[in-house]
């Protein structure tokens, strides 16, 4: 059975090397998520980002700033209640998404590309198991 330090250091190390692969360096981890969501799915709250996100509504109201300062994101009015503000990712902002998405891709594929047929089976079959994990 893999020992979990080693699970652990493992998918970290990945994680932290997929991270990486981002259009702007410059951009923080958190201020990606925040904009990726935006991205998928869709206009939301600061409450409903904020909330999905797992951080607190005034560690999302400085990571929105950094992304409406940068043209990445957009405040806008809520339509059913004016004391609500709507955010959402701008057209730079889903194409700076879109691009880290596929720098990462990139860097990921053809690295999978090399393993053996058996190799890639466990990685899709590992892949599951992490998801279930990561849900509980």
């Amino acid at each position: 059975m893999t020992d979990a330090t080693d699970l652990r250091i493992a998918v970290n190390r990945l994680s932290r090397t997929l991270r990486a692969q981002k259009a702007d360096s410059t951009v923080t981890d958190a201020q990606f998520s925040a904009l990726a969501r935006l991205h998928r799915d869709g206009p939301m709250t600061l409450a409903e980002l904020s909330r999905q996100d797992g951080v607190t509504p005034p560690s999302m109201t400085k990571t929105i700033a950094v992304l409406v300062d940068r043209g990445l994101a957009t405040k806008g009015g809520h339509g059913d209640d004016r004391r609500k503000v709507l955010l959402a990712a701008t057209p730079d902002g889903a194409a700076f998404v879109e691009e880290t998405r596929r720098r990462r891709d990139g860097w990921l594929t053809p690295r999978l590309a090399a393993l053996t047929a058996a190799e890639r089976q466990t990685l899709a079959d590992a892949t599951e198991i992490m998801r279930r994990l990561a849900q509980q």
